[in-house]
């Protein structure tokens, strides 16, 4: 995975015109920093009486939040696919079936980049942020068979294939060939594997980005 993430990085979010490099600078507060600052609102320091007052709202919200908010239980499905979530991690697994011998399974990491376009209109100003996500789709027909990659690029209304190749689990190999660009190929060749991904489902995945947006509001 940690190839995976180091790839999609350096191939696809380089070439975004600007980028948004650290996910974790919108990550909102676990709720084990929400108890600490409950902490540290009750205790006994030289405060203003503004302060103390809106440090007392606080203290309460937060506290009735966690005794009387119902606790949110993540999603373990989406679309056709079951979820691996790792909560406070980087990329989560989703895993799926094409017919009775086709594994899929689909690495995803959170947001790694950004681009910033204009807004639709014509008497619109102002930019629009695009959010992107990294996707590694791995599609298996068994032991001894290799393996076919789609390295991807997620945006909220689309799915990109940068590369696409084969890998043999049964072989150790120190620098696997990541496959040519994409964009490069034969035209027919890349509506083949376009179509080819698209019968099995993640092509539907250009929505995750408004998917993993809501995840994190959580």
């Amino acid at each position: 995975m940690a190839r995976f993430i180091r790839t999609a990085q350096r191939t696809i979010v380089s070439s975004a015109s600007k980028t948004l490099s650290n996910g974790n600078q919108s990550r909102i507060a676990t709720a084990a920093s929400l108890i600490q600052f409950k902490r540290y609102a009750t205790c006994k320091t030289h405060l203003s009486p503004f302060k103390t007052n809106i440090l007392r709202i606080l203290s309460n919200e937060i506290e009735y939040q966690h005794d009387y908010a119902p606790p949110h239980q993540p999603a373990t499905s989406f679309k056709s696919f079951t979820v691996q979530d790792r909560p406070g991690g980087k990329w989560m697994t989703m895993r799926g079936k094409y017919g009775d011998s086709e594994e899929i399974k689909i690495e995803v990491t959170m947001f790694d980049g950004c681009v910033f376009v204009p807004k639709p209109g014509e008497d619109s100003n102002g930019e629009n942020v695009l959010l992107h996500i990294s996707l590694l789709v791995d599609i298996s027909k068994g032991q001894g068979c290799p393996e076919m990659e789609f390295l991807c690029s997620a945006w909220p209304d689309r799915l990109e294939i940068q590369k696409v190749y084969l890998l043999n689990r049964d072989k150790i190999v120190i620098n696997p060939y990541m496959g040519p660009d994409f964009r490069k190929m034969d035209g027919k060749l890349q509506k083949m594997l376009c179509d080819y991904l698209e019968a099995r489902g993640p092509c539907c995945l250009a929505v995750l980005p408004a998917y993993l947006f809501l995840l994190k509001q959580v």
